[in-house]
């Protein structure tokens, strides 16, 4: 398999998380976001959205959209397992999985940042502030639903990684760069530490990837 990706994407870094739970063998090949690859001729043909990550098959098919991709990678290759077998908790993790990729990272994705800086005239200290209103009050809430529930364990569900984790240590780590005040968010902060401990998702981290500036 092939992952389109680029360090500093989040959407890829779930991926990447993904691909290394499961022992799947795949190379990369970047896409320079900050320099507006994505936005080229050659990759819109890969992608229409413009948007990374981009998975090809063994079979030379390509797939788009993060989630589409882990699940993708959850039917042809089980375990371990990123979904609990029951569909309560498989809700559950989901929920928690989608409060941070549709409901955070949407709203700090580059194009939008690109648009408040550029057509809007925002200022980057501006935007900055935006970035950080969006992640600590989208992590605030994540928080309460994992402090509040019993089913939160070493993990976001449980005592092993699922595809909430998958998703919520690639947004910290964005909080974080972005200088965002994450400690009224201890339980997520807890998580995140005991997901750097696992290979699989330290081998992930941005700064670990060949394109790492």
């Amino acid at each position: 398999m092939l992952l389109y990706g680029y360090f500093r994407s989040s959407a890829a870094y779930r991926v990447r998380i993904a691909l290394n739970l499961k022992g799947l063998a795949y190379d990369q090949t970047f896409v320079h976001l900050a320099k507006l690859e994505q936005l080229s001729e050659a990759f819109a043909a890969i992608n229409p959205q413009k948007l990374l990550p981009v998975l090809v098959t063994d079979d030379g098919i390509l797939l788009t959209q993060s989630l589409a991709i882990i699940e993708y990678l959850e039917e042809i290759q089980p375990q371990p397992p990123l979904l609990p077998k029951d569909p309560l908790e498989r809700a559950r993790v989901r929920a928690l999985a989608l409060a941070v990729a549709c409901e955070i990272h949407p709203l700090n994705n580059p194009r939008v940042l690109r648009y408040l800086t550029g057509r809007l005239g925002v200022s980057e200290e501006q935007k900055d502030t935006w970035y950080r209103h969006w992640v600590e009050e989208g992590l605030q809430a994540v928080e309460t639903m994992l402090a509040t529930s019993p089913q939160t364990g070493r993990f976001c569900h449980g005592d092993t990684p699922t595809l909430a984790d998958l998703c919520l240590v690639p947004q910290v780590a964005n909080g974080r760069r972005f200088k965002a005040d994450l400690s009224r968010c201890p339980t997520v902060l807890r998580i995140d530490a005991e997901c750097q401990s696992v290979k699989a998702f330290a081998d992930a981290a941005p700064a670990k990837q060949p394109d790492a500036e």
